[in-house]
Protein backbone atom coordinates (compact mmCIF):
# COMPACT_ATOMS: atom_id res chain seq x y z
CA UNK A 1 0.00 0.00 0.00
CA UNK A 2 2.86 2.39 0.74
CA UNK A 3 4.25 1.90 -2.78
CA UNK A 4 0.80 2.50 -4.29
CA UNK A 5 0.47 5.75 -2.33
CA UNK A 6 3.89 6.92 -3.54
CA UNK A 7 2.83 6.16 -7.13
CA UNK A 8 -0.42 8.10 -6.79
CA UNK A 9 1.30 11.13 -5.28
CA UNK A 10 3.94 11.02 -8.03
CA UNK A 11 1.22 11.02 -10.69
CA UNK A 12 -0.41 13.97 -8.97
CA UNK A 13 2.84 15.92 -9.00
CA UNK A 14 3.16 15.57 -12.78
CA UNK A 15 -0.53 16.08 -13.46
CA UNK A 16 -2.39 19.30 -13.98
CA UNK A 17 -6.06 18.65 -13.34
CA UNK A 18 -8.66 20.78 -15.05
CA UNK A 19 -11.81 21.48 -13.12
CA UNK A 20 -15.18 20.01 -14.01
CA UNK A 21 -17.21 22.00 -11.50
CA UNK A 22 -15.14 24.64 -9.83
CA UNK A 23 -11.99 22.65 -9.07
CA UNK A 24 -13.78 19.36 -8.44
CA UNK A 25 -14.10 16.43 -10.84
CA UNK A 26 -17.58 15.22 -11.77
CA UNK A 27 -16.72 11.53 -11.37
CA UNK A 28 -13.86 9.67 -9.75
CA UNK A 29 -13.99 6.33 -11.58
CA UNK A 30 -15.15 4.87 -14.88
CA UNK A 31 -18.22 3.11 -13.50
CA UNK A 32 -19.89 6.11 -11.86
CA UNK A 33 -18.70 8.56 -14.53
CA UNK A 34 -20.35 6.48 -17.26
CA UNK A 35 -23.72 7.06 -15.63
CA UNK A 36 -23.25 10.79 -15.08
CA UNK A 37 -21.31 10.70 -11.82
CA UNK A 38 -24.30 9.29 -9.89
CA UNK A 39 -23.00 7.68 -6.71
CA UNK A 40 -24.53 8.97 -3.45
CA UNK A 41 -27.50 6.57 -3.56
CA UNK A 42 -25.94 3.96 -5.88
CA UNK A 43 -24.28 1.40 -3.60
CA UNK A 44 -22.11 -0.61 -5.95
CA UNK A 45 -18.44 0.49 -5.96
CA UNK A 46 -15.60 2.04 -3.98
CA UNK A 47 -16.21 5.61 -5.17
CA UNK A 48 -18.60 5.68 -2.21
CA UNK A 49 -15.48 6.32 -0.12
CA UNK A 50 -15.47 9.79 -1.76
CA UNK A 51 -19.21 10.38 -2.10
CA UNK A 52 -21.11 8.53 0.67
CA UNK A 53 -19.13 6.21 2.96
CA UNK A 54 -22.31 4.77 4.48
CA UNK A 55 -23.04 3.07 1.18
CA UNK A 56 -20.12 0.65 1.45
CA UNK A 57 -22.19 -1.35 3.98
CA UNK A 58 -24.34 -2.53 1.07
CA UNK A 59 -21.52 -3.74 -1.17
CA UNK A 60 -22.22 -7.42 -1.72
CA UNK A 61 -18.53 -8.41 -1.72
CA UNK A 62 -15.18 -7.04 -0.63
CA UNK A 63 -13.85 -4.90 -3.44
CA UNK A 64 -10.61 -3.45 -4.78
CA UNK A 65 -10.76 -0.90 -7.58
CA UNK A 66 -8.09 1.07 -9.43
CA UNK A 67 -9.03 3.90 -11.76
CA UNK A 68 -6.93 5.79 -14.27
CA UNK A 69 -8.29 8.77 -16.17
CA UNK A 70 -6.78 10.92 -18.89
CA UNK A 71 -7.93 14.51 -19.36
CA UNK A 72 -7.49 16.55 -22.54
CA UNK A 73 -8.58 20.18 -22.12
CA UNK A 74 -9.02 22.81 -24.78
CA UNK A 75 -8.78 26.45 -23.70
CA UNK A 76 -9.08 29.74 -25.56
CA UNK A 77 -8.71 33.40 -24.59
CA UNK A 78 -9.51 36.54 -26.54
CA UNK A 79 -9.26 40.23 -25.76
CA UNK A 80 -8.38 43.34 -27.77
CA UNK A 81 -4.80 42.19 -28.42
CA UNK A 82 -5.08 38.37 -28.14
CA UNK A 83 -6.88 35.51 -29.83
CA UNK A 84 -5.02 32.51 -28.47
CA UNK A 85 -5.51 28.85 -27.63
CA UNK A 86 -3.84 27.29 -24.62
CA UNK A 87 -1.13 24.72 -25.16
CA UNK A 88 -2.57 21.24 -25.62
CA UNK A 89 -1.60 18.47 -23.23
CA UNK A 90 -2.88 15.27 -21.63
CA UNK A 91 -3.01 14.83 -17.86
CA UNK A 92 -3.30 11.66 -15.72
CA UNK A 93 -5.79 11.44 -12.85
CA UNK A 94 -5.44 8.26 -10.72
CA UNK A 95 -7.50 6.85 -7.85
CA UNK A 96 -7.66 3.68 -5.77
CA UNK A 97 -10.21 2.25 -3.34
CA UNK A 98 -10.60 -0.92 -1.29
CA UNK A 99 -13.34 -2.13 1.10
CA UNK A 100 -13.57 -5.05 3.51
CA UNK A 101 -16.37 -6.45 5.66
CA UNK A 102 -15.38 -9.07 8.27
CA UNK A 103 -17.62 -12.13 8.33
CA UNK A 104 -20.79 -11.70 10.41
CA UNK A 105 -19.79 -8.11 11.18
CA UNK A 106 -21.93 -5.00 10.91
CA UNK A 107 -18.82 -2.93 10.26
CA UNK A 108 -17.33 -2.28 6.84
CA UNK A 109 -13.97 -0.57 6.51
CA UNK A 110 -12.46 1.11 3.50
CA UNK A 111 -9.37 2.92 2.33
CA UNK A 112 -9.16 5.17 -0.69
CA UNK A 113 -6.97 7.71 -2.46
CA UNK A 114 -8.56 9.97 -5.07
CA UNK A 115 -7.65 12.85 -7.34
CA UNK A 116 -10.22 15.39 -6.15
CA UNK A 117 -9.64 17.80 -9.04
CA UNK A 118 -7.88 21.03 -9.85
CA UNK A 119 -7.48 23.56 -12.60
CA UNK A 120 -4.83 25.15 -14.76
CA UNK A 121 -3.79 26.73 -18.03
CA UNK A 122 -0.78 27.43 -20.23
CA UNK A 123 -0.91 30.43 -22.58
CA UNK A 124 1.51 32.80 -24.30
CA UNK A 125 -0.24 36.18 -24.43
CA UNK A 126 0.36 39.81 -25.27
CA UNK A 127 0.09 42.48 -22.56
CA UNK A 128 -0.01 46.24 -23.18
CA UNK A 129 2.84 46.87 -20.73
CA UNK A 130 5.30 44.26 -22.00
CA UNK A 131 6.89 45.65 -25.16
CA UNK A 132 10.42 45.89 -26.49
CA UNK A 133 12.26 49.09 -27.47
CA UNK A 134 10.58 49.02 -30.89
CA UNK A 135 7.10 48.81 -29.40
CA UNK A 136 6.56 45.15 -30.28
CA UNK A 137 4.80 42.89 -27.80
CA UNK A 138 6.97 40.58 -25.75
CA UNK A 139 4.68 37.63 -25.08
CA UNK A 140 4.35 36.53 -21.47
CA UNK A 141 3.56 33.14 -20.03
CA UNK A 142 0.18 32.75 -18.34
CA UNK A 143 0.44 29.44 -16.53
CA UNK A 144 -1.23 27.80 -13.58
CA UNK A 145 -1.30 24.39 -11.96
CA UNK A 146 -3.60 23.62 -9.07
CA UNK A 147 -4.21 20.01 -8.05
CA UNK A 148 -5.83 18.34 -5.05
CA UNK A 149 -5.65 14.73 -3.90
CA UNK A 150 -7.34 13.28 -0.86
CA UNK A 151 -7.51 9.92 0.82
CA UNK A 152 -7.72 7.96 4.01
CA UNK A 153 -9.85 5.46 5.92
CA UNK A 154 -13.63 5.11 5.98
CA UNK A 155 -15.91 3.20 8.34
CA UNK A 156 -19.55 2.24 7.95
CA UNK A 157 -21.92 0.57 10.43
CA UNK A 158 -25.00 -1.33 9.28
CA UNK A 159 -27.68 -0.86 11.94
CA UNK A 160 -30.08 -3.23 10.18
CA UNK A 161 -30.63 -4.67 6.71
CA UNK A 162 -31.97 -1.33 5.46
CA UNK A 163 -29.96 1.43 7.15
CA UNK A 164 -26.29 2.33 7.66
CA UNK A 165 -24.19 5.33 8.66
CA UNK A 166 -20.56 5.99 7.85
CA UNK A 167 -17.75 8.49 7.88
CA UNK A 168 -14.46 9.15 6.13
CA UNK A 169 -11.37 10.80 7.61
CA UNK A 170 -9.25 12.17 4.78
CA UNK A 171 -5.87 13.81 4.42
CA UNK A 172 -5.70 16.40 1.65
CA UNK A 173 -2.58 17.14 -0.35
CA UNK A 174 -2.51 20.05 -2.77
CA UNK A 175 0.00 21.86 -4.94
CA UNK A 176 -0.12 25.22 -6.69
CA UNK A 177 2.03 27.16 -9.16
CA UNK A 178 1.23 30.10 -11.35
CA UNK A 179 3.06 32.55 -13.60
CA UNK A 180 1.50 35.65 -15.09
CA UNK A 181 1.50 39.47 -15.03
CA UNK A 182 0.10 40.37 -11.62
CA UNK A 183 -1.65 43.74 -11.39
CA UNK A 184 -2.36 45.71 -8.24
CA UNK A 185 -4.13 48.91 -7.39
CA UNK A 186 -1.60 51.75 -7.03
CA UNK A 187 -2.95 52.08 -3.48
CA UNK A 188 -0.79 49.08 -2.55
CA UNK A 189 2.29 51.30 -3.04
CA UNK A 190 2.18 52.80 0.45
CA UNK A 191 5.71 54.14 0.64
CA UNK A 192 5.81 57.92 1.25
CA UNK A 193 7.42 59.95 -1.53
CA UNK A 194 7.51 63.25 0.31
CA UNK A 195 7.20 63.26 4.13
CA UNK A 196 6.26 66.95 4.06
CA UNK A 197 3.14 66.40 1.92
CA UNK A 198 2.48 62.77 2.85
CA UNK A 199 2.11 61.80 -0.81
CA UNK A 200 2.61 58.06 -1.36
CA UNK A 201 4.01 56.29 -4.39
CA UNK A 202 0.51 54.98 -4.99
CA UNK A 203 -0.89 58.49 -5.17
CA UNK A 204 1.92 59.55 -7.48
CA UNK A 205 1.39 56.56 -9.79
CA UNK A 206 -2.39 57.05 -9.94
CA UNK A 207 -2.61 60.86 -10.19
CA UNK A 208 -3.36 62.20 -13.69
CA UNK A 209 -0.34 63.26 -15.71
CA UNK A 210 -1.85 66.72 -15.97
CA UNK A 211 -1.42 66.98 -12.21
CA UNK A 212 2.16 65.73 -12.14
CA UNK A 213 1.30 62.06 -11.64
CA UNK A 214 1.90 59.05 -13.86
CA UNK A 215 -1.72 58.25 -14.71
CA UNK A 216 -1.80 54.52 -13.89
CA UNK A 217 -4.99 52.73 -12.92
CA UNK A 218 -2.87 49.71 -11.89
CA UNK A 219 0.74 48.69 -11.46
CA UNK A 220 1.97 45.38 -12.80
CA UNK A 221 4.78 42.96 -12.01
CA UNK A 222 5.48 39.64 -13.67
CA UNK A 223 4.90 37.05 -10.95
CA UNK A 224 6.34 33.56 -10.82
CA UNK A 225 4.83 31.83 -7.79
CA UNK A 226 5.97 28.24 -7.43
CA UNK A 227 6.47 25.21 -5.17
CA UNK A 228 3.42 25.87 -3.01
CA UNK A 229 2.23 22.73 -1.22
CA UNK A 230 -0.36 22.18 1.48
CA UNK A 231 -1.75 19.43 3.71
CA UNK A 232 -5.18 19.55 5.29
CA UNK A 233 -7.57 17.30 7.16
CA UNK A 234 -11.24 16.82 6.42
CA UNK A 235 -14.12 14.48 6.95
CA UNK A 236 -17.32 13.23 5.40
CA UNK A 237 -20.36 11.69 7.05
CA UNK A 238 -23.05 9.76 5.22
CA UNK A 239 -26.34 7.93 5.59
CA UNK A 240 -27.56 5.11 3.39
CA UNK A 241 -31.07 3.64 3.31
CA UNK A 242 -32.00 0.70 1.15
CA UNK A 243 -35.78 0.72 1.05
CA UNK A 244 -35.89 -2.59 -0.82
CA UNK A 245 -34.09 -4.34 -3.64
CA UNK A 246 -35.43 -1.75 -6.08
CA UNK A 247 -34.97 1.61 -4.35
CA UNK A 248 -32.22 3.20 -2.25
CA UNK A 249 -31.40 6.65 -0.85
CA UNK A 250 -28.17 8.34 0.21
CA UNK A 251 -27.21 11.57 1.97
CA UNK A 252 -23.74 12.91 2.74
CA UNK A 253 -22.05 16.00 4.11
CA UNK A 254 -18.43 17.00 3.47
CA UNK A 255 -16.64 19.29 5.90
CA UNK A 256 -14.78 22.36 4.60
CA UNK A 257 -10.99 22.08 4.60
CA UNK A 258 -8.60 24.97 5.19
CA UNK A 259 -5.33 24.70 3.29
CA UNK A 260 -2.21 26.73 4.07
CA UNK A 261 0.31 26.48 1.25
CA UNK A 262 3.88 26.80 2.49
CA UNK A 263 7.48 26.71 1.28
CA UNK A 264 6.66 28.61 -1.89
CA UNK A 265 8.76 31.13 -3.77
CA UNK A 266 7.56 34.30 -5.47
CA UNK A 267 9.76 36.01 -8.04
CA UNK A 268 8.32 39.48 -8.68
CA UNK A 269 9.70 41.50 -11.59
CA UNK A 270 8.59 45.13 -12.01
CA UNK A 271 11.19 45.93 -14.67
CA UNK A 272 8.69 46.67 -17.45
CA UNK A 273 6.54 48.74 -15.09
CA UNK A 274 9.49 50.83 -13.94
CA UNK A 275 10.76 51.31 -17.49
CA UNK A 276 7.34 52.50 -18.54
CA UNK A 277 7.12 54.84 -15.53
CA UNK A 278 10.57 56.24 -16.32
CA UNK A 279 9.47 56.84 -19.90
CA UNK A 280 6.40 58.74 -18.72
CA UNK A 281 8.53 60.94 -16.48
CA UNK A 282 10.88 61.67 -19.40
CA UNK A 283 7.93 62.56 -21.65
CA UNK A 284 6.58 64.79 -18.89
CA UNK A 285 9.84 66.77 -18.75
CA UNK A 286 9.96 67.12 -22.53
CA UNK A 287 6.34 68.32 -22.59
CA UNK A 288 6.83 70.82 -19.76
CA UNK A 289 10.23 72.05 -21.03
CA UNK A 290 10.06 71.99 -24.84
CA UNK A 291 13.60 73.23 -25.29
CA UNK A 292 15.42 70.36 -23.57
CA UNK A 293 16.88 67.33 -25.31
CA UNK A 294 15.81 63.77 -24.66
CA UNK A 295 19.10 63.11 -22.83
CA UNK A 296 18.54 66.12 -20.58
CA UNK A 297 15.01 64.88 -19.85
CA UNK A 298 16.39 61.42 -18.99
CA UNK A 299 18.98 62.94 -16.69
CA UNK A 300 16.28 64.98 -14.97
CA UNK A 301 14.09 61.87 -14.61
CA UNK A 302 17.02 59.97 -13.09
CA UNK A 303 17.55 62.77 -10.59
CA UNK A 304 13.85 62.78 -9.71
CA UNK A 305 13.83 59.06 -8.98
CA UNK A 306 16.99 59.39 -6.90
CA UNK A 307 15.39 62.15 -4.83
CA UNK A 308 12.44 59.81 -4.21
CA UNK A 309 14.84 57.19 -2.83
CA UNK A 310 14.81 54.96 -5.93
CA UNK A 311 18.18 53.71 -7.15
CA UNK A 312 17.46 52.52 -10.70
CA UNK A 313 20.77 50.66 -10.83
CA UNK A 314 19.32 48.16 -8.32
CA UNK A 315 16.58 47.16 -10.74
CA UNK A 316 13.07 46.13 -9.74
CA UNK A 317 13.23 42.37 -9.14
CA UNK A 318 12.76 40.59 -5.84
CA UNK A 319 12.36 37.06 -4.54
CA UNK A 320 10.07 36.33 -1.60
CA UNK A 321 9.19 33.41 0.60
CA UNK A 322 5.55 32.73 -0.10
CA UNK A 323 2.57 31.33 1.78
CA UNK A 324 -1.00 31.14 0.53
CA UNK A 325 -4.33 30.35 2.17
CA UNK A 326 -7.27 28.73 0.40
CA UNK A 327 -10.09 26.34 1.30
CA UNK A 328 -11.96 23.38 -0.12
CA UNK A 329 -15.73 23.85 0.10
CA UNK A 330 -18.23 22.14 2.33
CA UNK A 331 -20.67 20.04 0.36
CA UNK A 332 -24.08 18.40 0.73
CA UNK A 333 -25.18 15.59 -1.58
CA UNK A 334 -28.45 13.68 -1.83
CA UNK A 335 -29.07 10.83 -4.23
CA UNK A 336 -31.26 7.88 -5.08
CA UNK A 337 -31.20 4.85 -7.32
CA UNK A 338 -33.98 2.73 -8.77
CA UNK A 339 -33.71 -0.79 -10.19
CA UNK A 340 -36.41 -2.09 -12.50
CA UNK A 341 -38.16 -5.32 -11.45
CA UNK A 342 -36.09 -7.22 -13.99
CA UNK A 343 -32.95 -5.71 -12.33
CA UNK A 344 -31.41 -5.31 -15.77
CA UNK A 345 -32.02 -1.55 -15.79
CA UNK A 346 -30.96 0.86 -13.05
CA UNK A 347 -31.37 4.61 -12.87
CA UNK A 348 -30.21 7.23 -10.38
CA UNK A 349 -29.84 10.94 -9.66
CA UNK A 350 -27.65 13.03 -7.34
CA UNK A 351 -28.24 16.60 -6.21
CA UNK A 352 -25.28 18.53 -4.79
CA UNK A 353 -24.48 21.89 -3.25
CA UNK A 354 -20.90 23.13 -3.11
CA UNK A 355 -20.15 26.16 -0.94
CA UNK A 356 -17.58 27.82 -3.25
CA UNK A 357 -18.71 31.26 -2.10
CA UNK A 358 -17.01 30.85 1.26
CA UNK A 359 -14.10 28.67 0.15
CA UNK A 360 -12.96 30.70 -2.87
CA UNK A 361 -13.68 34.25 -1.76
CA UNK A 362 -10.00 35.19 -2.07
CA UNK A 363 -6.45 33.87 -1.94
CA UNK A 364 -4.39 35.35 0.87
CA UNK A 365 -0.79 35.68 -0.35
CA UNK A 366 1.83 36.37 2.33
CA UNK A 367 5.30 37.36 1.13
CA UNK A 368 8.40 37.76 3.27
CA UNK A 369 12.13 38.18 2.79
CA UNK A 370 12.10 40.61 -0.13
CA UNK A 371 15.47 42.39 -0.34
CA UNK A 372 15.08 44.79 -3.26
CA UNK A 373 15.35 48.28 -1.74
CA UNK A 374 13.43 49.92 -4.59
CA UNK A 375 10.38 47.66 -4.25
CA UNK A 376 10.46 47.90 -0.46
CA UNK A 377 10.65 51.68 -0.72
CA UNK A 378 7.61 51.88 -2.99
CA UNK A 379 5.61 49.31 -1.02
CA UNK A 380 6.45 51.07 2.23
CA UNK A 381 7.67 47.95 4.02
CA UNK A 382 10.84 46.00 4.79
CA UNK A 383 10.13 43.16 2.37
CA UNK A 384 7.09 41.59 4.05
CA UNK A 385 3.47 42.16 3.07
CA UNK A 386 0.16 40.40 2.40
CA UNK A 387 -2.00 40.64 -0.71
CA UNK A 388 -5.57 39.42 -1.11
CA UNK A 389 -6.16 38.07 -4.60
CA UNK A 390 -9.91 38.36 -5.32
CA UNK A 391 -11.84 35.31 -6.54
CA UNK A 392 -15.40 35.92 -5.32
CA UNK A 393 -16.79 32.58 -6.52
CA UNK A 394 -20.46 31.67 -6.22
CA UNK A 395 -21.99 28.49 -4.81
CA UNK A 396 -22.60 25.66 -7.27
CA UNK A 397 -25.69 23.50 -7.64
CA UNK A 398 -25.16 20.23 -9.47
CA UNK A 399 -27.55 17.64 -10.89
CA UNK A 400 -26.30 14.21 -11.98
CA UNK A 401 -28.58 11.83 -13.85
CA UNK A 402 -27.78 8.51 -15.45
CA UNK A 403 -28.54 4.86 -15.83
CA UNK A 404 -27.19 1.49 -16.86
CA UNK A 405 -28.53 -1.57 -18.63
CA UNK A 406 -27.25 -5.16 -18.49
CA UNK A 407 -27.27 -6.46 -22.05
CA UNK A 408 -25.90 -9.73 -20.74
CA UNK A 409 -24.03 -11.15 -17.77
CA UNK A 410 -20.84 -10.02 -19.48
CA UNK A 411 -21.68 -6.49 -20.64
CA UNK A 412 -23.34 -3.42 -19.08
CA UNK A 413 -23.90 -0.13 -20.93
CA UNK A 414 -24.16 3.28 -19.21
CA UNK A 415 -25.27 6.77 -20.17
CA UNK A 416 -25.34 9.97 -18.10
CA UNK A 417 -25.53 13.74 -17.92
CA UNK A 418 -24.42 16.35 -15.37
CA UNK A 419 -25.25 20.02 -15.11
CA UNK A 420 -23.43 22.20 -12.61
CA UNK A 421 -23.82 25.96 -12.31
CA UNK A 422 -20.63 27.87 -13.07
CA UNK A 423 -19.14 29.25 -9.83
CA UNK A 424 -16.82 31.81 -11.49
CA UNK A 425 -18.33 35.32 -11.77
CA UNK A 426 -17.76 37.65 -14.71
CA UNK A 427 -15.92 40.05 -12.42
CA UNK A 428 -13.05 37.63 -11.71
CA UNK A 429 -12.91 35.26 -14.68
CA UNK A 430 -9.48 35.14 -16.30
CA UNK A 431 -7.59 32.49 -18.30
CA UNK A 432 -5.24 31.31 -15.56
CA UNK A 433 -8.13 29.82 -13.52
CA UNK A 434 -10.62 28.72 -16.22
CA UNK A 435 -13.10 26.76 -14.06
CA UNK A 436 -16.28 27.60 -15.97
CA UNK A 437 -17.71 24.48 -17.67
CA UNK A 438 -21.32 23.52 -16.88
CA UNK A 439 -22.67 20.72 -19.10
CA UNK A 440 -21.25 17.19 -19.23
CA UNK A 441 -22.30 14.14 -21.22
CA UNK A 442 -20.97 10.66 -20.47
CA UNK A 443 -21.15 7.12 -21.75
CA UNK A 444 -19.44 3.92 -20.68
CA UNK A 445 -19.72 0.27 -19.89
CA UNK A 446 -18.39 -2.76 -18.06
CA UNK A 447 -17.00 -6.05 -19.31
CA UNK A 448 -17.35 -8.75 -16.65
CA UNK A 449 -14.46 -11.01 -17.55
CA UNK A 450 -15.24 -13.34 -14.65
CA UNK A 451 -17.50 -13.33 -11.58
CA UNK A 452 -14.66 -11.69 -9.67
CA UNK A 453 -13.01 -9.38 -12.20
CA UNK A 454 -14.37 -6.59 -14.40
CA UNK A 455 -13.04 -3.86 -16.67
CA UNK A 456 -14.96 -0.55 -16.67
CA UNK A 457 -14.57 2.27 -19.18
CA UNK A 458 -16.16 5.68 -19.78
CA UNK A 459 -15.95 8.70 -22.02
CA UNK A 460 -16.79 12.15 -20.67
CA UNK A 461 -17.18 15.41 -22.55
CA UNK A 462 -17.44 18.75 -20.76
CA UNK A 463 -19.11 20.90 -23.41
CA UNK A 464 -17.53 24.17 -24.43
CA UNK A 465 -18.38 27.10 -22.18
CA UNK A 466 -17.57 30.75 -22.87
CA UNK A 467 -17.67 33.51 -20.28
CA UNK A 468 -17.21 37.21 -21.03
CA UNK A 469 -15.49 39.17 -18.28
CA UNK A 470 -17.04 42.30 -16.87
CA UNK A 471 -15.75 45.77 -17.67
CA UNK A 472 -14.04 46.67 -15.45
CA UNK A 473 -12.59 43.34 -14.38
CA UNK A 474 -11.72 43.00 -10.70
CA UNK A 475 -8.50 41.14 -11.58
CA UNK A 476 -6.84 43.49 -14.10
CA UNK A 477 -7.74 45.84 -16.92
CA UNK A 478 -6.33 43.44 -19.54
CA UNK A 479 -9.32 41.18 -18.85
CA UNK A 480 -11.96 43.88 -19.39
CA UNK A 481 -14.63 42.39 -21.71
CA UNK A 482 -12.31 39.46 -22.54
CA UNK A 483 -13.65 35.99 -23.35
CA UNK A 484 -12.42 32.78 -21.72
CA UNK A 485 -13.56 29.39 -22.97
CA UNK A 486 -12.97 25.80 -21.86
CA UNK A 487 -13.99 22.33 -22.89
CA UNK A 488 -12.50 18.99 -21.90
CA UNK A 489 -12.50 15.35 -22.92
CA UNK A 490 -11.80 12.60 -20.41
CA UNK A 491 -11.21 8.89 -20.84
CA UNK A 492 -11.67 6.67 -17.79
CA UNK A 493 -10.56 3.10 -17.27
CA UNK A 494 -10.98 1.16 -14.03
CA UNK A 495 -10.42 -2.40 -12.87
CA UNK A 496 -12.67 -4.08 -10.31
CA UNK A 497 -11.66 -7.13 -8.29
CA UNK A 498 -14.13 -8.73 -5.90
CA UNK A 499 -12.42 -10.84 -3.27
Amino acid sequence: MKNILILLVSLLVISEAYSQNGTRLIGFDAKTTGRGGVSTGFFDNTTLLMTNPAGISFLKENMLEANFSMMMPKLKFTNTINDAEGNSATYPLPSLGVTYTPKKSKLTIGLGFFTNGGMGSDFKLNHQLFKDASGNYVQQEYFSKFAVMQGGPSLSYKFNKNFSAGFSAHVYYSMMDFRMPYSLSPNELKGVVNPQTGMTFGQMFSAPQSQGGLGYSEVTAYANMSDLTAFGFGGKIGLAYKVNDMFSLGLSYTLPVDLTYKNGKADMDMTYQMNDAFGRVVMGYMTNYPGITQQQAMDSAMTAFTQMGIDLSLGAKATYDLENKLSMPQQISFGFSYAAPSKKFRFGMDFEWLNWKKAFEKMELSMTGGENANINRMMGNTGAFTLNFPMEWKDSYIIHAGGEYDFSKMFTFRLGYTYGTNPVPETTVFPVFPAIVENHVMAGGTFNLSPKFAVNFAYEMALNKELVASNPSTIASEYNSSTSSLQTMLFHLSLTWKY
